[in-house]
Parts: structure tokens; sequence; C-alpha cells
């Protein structure tokens, strides 16, 4: 049997040896606790997180500004294509006036030349108008007479064509736009200011005057 020194030393052996273990466990969890790789974890994701956000936040930032910039390109040129819009509104404007005013002046061209031309013809129609008035009544039925009415009417069909019209006197009131007075007579026919007599035919172009009648009116 063994002695109780023996048994005393047994059980100091045995707490060494327990102490001895439980100190290497706390060593070894505390070797395991301060472990680069466990202590390295948690800032290296803080670290990761972080940059991804500035990343993101500058890669935003660079996408406004070139939104505003591609806004602002945008805004000029809409306002571009407003002012050539405007002006080339301006310019159509402006040549549409100008064709109104030449088609204005060349057709005023036109109708003074034509009226011109017409005011000179005039006396040519007094003249056939004369020279049948002066045919004998036995002699109108004759082949000279029968030919100056066909050319007269012929002549004054064209004038006709071309709106030239005589100016209505006998029996008409006095208007000093188409008829000038060149003298006064007295008539039981006809009212006081009526036209009388017709000393020389008038005529007109398109409304237009082109010779006022020579006419006698009653006082």
């Amino acid at each position: 049997m063994r002695s109780v020194a023996e048994e005393k030393d047994k059980l100091q052996g045995e707490n060494q040896n327990e102490e001895k273990d439980g100190q290497q466990e706390e060593n070894l969890n505390k070797a395991t606790e301060g472990s680069p790789d466990q202590n390295n974890d948690t800032p290296d994701t803080a670290n990761t997180g972080q940059g991804a956000g500035k990343a993101e936040a500058k890669e935003e930032k660079k996408e406004k500004k070139k939104k505003e910039k591609t806004d602002k390109k945008q805004e000029a040129l809409k306002e571009k294509i407003a002012e050539l819009e405007d002006r080339v509104k301006r310019q159509m404007a402006e040549f549409e006036n100008f064709r109104k005013r030449t088609e204005k002046e060349k057709t005023a061209m036109f109708e003074t030349g034509a009226k011109s031309v017409i005011e000179k013809m005039l006396p040519v129609v007094d003249n056939f108008e004369r020279g049948l008035a002066s045919v004998p009544e036995g002699e109108k039925d004759g082949g000279f007479a029968q030919g100056m009415e066909m050319i007269y009417k012929q002549l004054m069909t064209e004038f006709e064509g071309m709106d030239v019209r005589p100016i209505p006197a006998v029996g008409e009131e006095f208007n000093p736009d188409f008829h000038n007075a060149v003298m006064q007579v007295e008539s039981e026919e006809y009212e006081t200011g009526v036209i009388a007599q017709e000393l020389q035919k008038g005529y007109t172009y398109r409304d237009s005057v082109v010779r006022h009648s020579m006419v006698a009116v009653v006082s």
C-alpha cells in the first residue's frame, strides 16, 4: 500500500498537470484570438465597403456632370435651331412681301402701258364713228360702208375683251369722276345736273378711267 506521502505527491502532480494543461489552452485561445486572419477580417471588409461607396459616389458625380454637359449642349442646340427658324421665317416673310410688291408694281406697269396704248387708239375709234355717222342713208348698205362697220365692230369687240368699255353719259347724272362738263344747256327732257349731250365718248380700262367723257349738262 502507498503511503500518505505518496498519495499527496500524486495529487500535487495531477494538479500541476491540470494547471499546465489549462495554461496551455488559455495560451492557445489567446493566440487564436490574436491571429492576423481574425483580427483583419472586419477592417478589410469595412475598407472594401468604404472604397466601393466612394467609387460609386464618384461615378454618380461623373455621370451627373456628363448629363449636365449634355443638357447644356442640347439647350444650346435648341436655341440655335429656334434662332435659325426665326431667321428663315423672317426671310420668307420678306421674300413674300417683295414678291407681292413686285407683282403689284408689274401689274401697275402693265396697266399703265395698256392704258397708254388704249388712249392712243381712242382717236382711231372716234374717227371710225365720225366716218360711219357721215355716211349718207342711201349708201349705208354699200360694200364700203359695210366693210367700215365690220372693222369698227371688230375693234370694239377687241376692246371689250380687254375690259375697255365706254362710259355711260346721256341721261346719266353728272359724275366728275367719269365726266368732264364743257358746257351747260337747257333741256325740257332732262332735269338739272343730268347729262343732255355727249360731245366725246369716255372710256374705262378695268374700272380705271382712260379718258373722261366730254358732256353738256342741263343747267
